[in-house]
């Protein structure tokens, strides 16, 4: 399955909002350097979705991003 993320860096909160069955928008405290905003997205997501291997497919350097899960 493949999920389509808007991440948001630099947030003050950290917080998730699934706006369709495989569309999210992400808040997250890591800034957009040094790929900490990409591997915090994908420990969130995991969270989501526990069990299932999380791979970013797209978007490494953007903040719209397909993530596939399972």
């Amino acid at each position: 399955m493949y999920l389509k993320l808007k991440v948001i860096t630099d947030s003050k909160i950290e917080k998730i909002e699934k706006l369709k069955d495989d569309e999210y928008r992400i808040w997250t405290k890591m800034p957009a350097e040094n790929n900490l905003a990409n591997t915090r997205v994908l420990e969130i997501i995991r969270n989501e979705y526990p069990n299932q291997p999380v791979r970013l497919i797209s978007g490494h350097h953007s903040p719209s991003k397909i993530v596939s899960v399972g």
